[in-house]
């Protein structure tokens, strides 16, 4: 079985056992960002919704449904009312899903209609914080001293590019790592050193631990130190009504005009209740 025909069969096995409607799947992680190797794993995300019954209750239910299936695919979604939360803060990973240059489910309107609303929903601030946060912490805990974790380099360029992209003014982040990579490295030595190791990283080369590479880490202690006092934690999210009404119509979208299918509560009389 291919890999595209195994996600199909996963995504399928997930709507019938959880009883979701999956809106939207995609590529994440290396895949999507144009830096993975021929032993990368597939990170698919997801976004899905249940019958609108499930959400009938005072009840916090399960938003999120996870299930790593191998070494090789890992699947992750989030229900609707979560993502749509996420997005009305600028959520800078589920911006990215809905940009993925691979997209393995399409149903809807869904995702068509958030993407129209990107740049009413981006945050400067949100996603510089997320980027640099992202880029310290791995910077961190993968490149400190002569020997690094080599192929980390790339997890921490990537953040690193999308802050000072986020610093131009250049609107919504990419997703493709060549697309920050060819619009803000223009010096030639470093171009020519994280273009060979991408080279590498592509062809199947071990990365783990090696010495560091010097122009690439000139590069990054330089930048990491500039932007230190940038990535203020964001505090304003935009008012949620449009984001309601869109959760309302894809679920009689999804489910038909009639959207209540069920009774969710208790079948006999009174269950529940204390007699007085």
């Amino acid at each position: 079985m291919n890999i595209q025909s195994k996600i199909k069969k996963a995504l399928d096995r997930i709507e019938t056992e959880e009883t979701v409607k999956i809106l939207y799947a995609c590529e994440s992680g290396s895949r999507a960002w144009g830096f993975e190797s021929q032993d990368s794993d597939y990170d698919v995300r997801f976004i899905y919704v249940r019958p609108t019954a499930w959400y009938l209750t005072i009840q916090n239910k399960k938003d999120v449904i996870e299930k790593p299936i191998d070494d090789e695919l890992d699947l992750s979604g989030w229900d609707l009312p979560k993502a749509l939360e996420l997005y009305r803060k600028g959520n800078p990973p589920l911006l990215e899903w809905l940009q993925s240059p691979v997209i393995y489910r399409e149903s809807g309107s869904m995702a068509k209609r958030l993407r129209k609303l990107l740049t009413d929903y981006y945050s400067p601030v949100a996603a510089m914080y997320h980027y640099l946060h992202m880029a310290k912490g791995n910077h961190r805990q993968y490149l400190q001293g002569d020997t690094v974790w080599v192929k980390k380099y790339f997890y921490v360029l990537r953040p690193l590019l999308a802050c000072i992209w986020i610093e131009k003014n250049w609107g919504l982040v990419p997703t493709e790592f060549e697309i920050l990579f060819d619009r803000i490295v223009t010096s030639s030595p470093l171009r020519e050193s994280i273009q060979n190791l991408l080279s590498d990283k592509k062809r199947g080369e071990e990365l783990k631990v090696g010495p560091s590479i010097p122009a690439i880490s000139d590069f990054i202690n330089s930048q990491l130190e500039r932007l230190s006092t940038k990535g203020s934690e964001p505090s304003m999210t935009k008012n949620p009504d449009i984001l309601d009404k869109l959760f309302v119509e894809v679920l009689i979208e999804t489910y038909g005009q009639n959207i209540i299918e069920s009774n969710p509560w208790p079948s006999q009389s009174g269950q529940g209740f204390e007699k007085e």
